[in-house]
């Protein structure tokens, strides 16, 4: 337990530490243990996922709540295995499951993400595209997938990304396949997301000590 707890205090990065990402309604409710196989490879895709996508959300829409981000692979089998919504294994290798790569050897990280400030637009109808639009030409992402609830959204990071992104909202399915340019040209794209704010990033250098993470604006 003192480990686990130690291991949950790990800062992937300025605005996340690990604890952020391990609750799971499935372990609390069935009381099966959340805990890492491999944790230094969670710590290493999981400051990925938090540097590269989340913290750059932070810094540009103020605060983003983490629905659920890692799954141990006992859990997630657990999960799949009795129809909670969880894919197989294989399939949430480097997505759910942080510690186990994907078939082609990659390392990735998923987490499901609400985004206030764009959720409360959402909620008076705005377009979910907007938004993953956004991410699409700011963030490198390796998928997006929009839920209907709070426009809540899958948000993968992996290594040598496929970009693409999909949603159960409407329209359903797929707005942007992997690999592929989107529909709509770039001067539309940014007319949908002209009144975001402006795209604010970090910079970390080589030691990547808190207190020396700089802020980094870029107005386009």
């Amino acid at each position: 337990m003192w480990s686990l707890e130690t291991l949950g205090r790990t800062r992937l990065s300025r605005y996340f530490f690990l604890r952020d990402f391990m609750h799971s309604e499935i372990s609390a409710f069935y009381g099966i243990p959340n805990i890492p196989e491999n944790p230094d490879a969670v710590i290493a895709a999981g400051k990925a996922l938090a540097t590269k996508l989340l913290d750059p959300l932070v810094e540009t829409f103020g605060p983003v709540a983490i629905r659920s981000g890692y799954r141990a692979p006992a859990l997630n089998k657990f999960g799949n295995d009795n129809k909670l919504n969880c894919s197989r294994n294989e399939v949430n290798a480097a997505s759910r499951i942080w510690d186990r790569r994907d078939s082609e050897g990659r390392m990735g990280a998923c987490a499901t993400i609400v985004i206030p400030w764009f959720a409360d637009q959402y909620d008076q109808g705005r377009d979910w595209r907007d938004l993953a639009y956004w991410i699409h030409d700011h963030l490198p992402y390796h998928e997006q997938y929009f839920f209907p609830k709070l426009a809540a959204l899958n948000l993968t990071w992996r290594e040598n990304p496929e970009r693409r992104i999909l949603s159960y909202i409407a329209p359903k399915g797929t707005l942007v396949p992997a690999g592929k340019a989107p529909d709509e040209p770039p001067a539309q794209r940014r007319k949908r997301y002209a009144d975001f704010p402006p795209f604010r990033g970090i910079t970390y250098p080589p030691l990547t000590a808190p207190d020396r993470w700089q802020r980094k604006s870029i107005n386009e």
